[in-house]
């Protein structure tokens, strides 16, 4: 799963620890999210799109390739 939030962060002039303090994570976290090692869970993605005022489906690009 790939996602936008690198782009959109920085169209906000966010830091990671800014998001990361929004959403109750830790800036690693975002940091393996944002890099793709990490897919977050229901919860947290829906808590990361609402950060930017986005869909998840917005946000997150779901691979239908296959790729997990």
């Amino acid at each position: 799963m790939r996602n936008q939030i690198k782009d959109l962060r920085k169209a906000m002039k966010m830091t990671q620890e800014d998001l990361s303090k929004r959403v109750g994570v830790s800036r690693q976290s975002i940091i393996a999210i944002e890099s793709g090692k990490y897919n977050p869970s229901l919860e947290l993605a829906y808590n990361i799109s609402k950060a930017f005022d986005r869909t998840i489906e917005e946000v997150f690009i779901f691979d239908e390739g296959g790729e997990r």
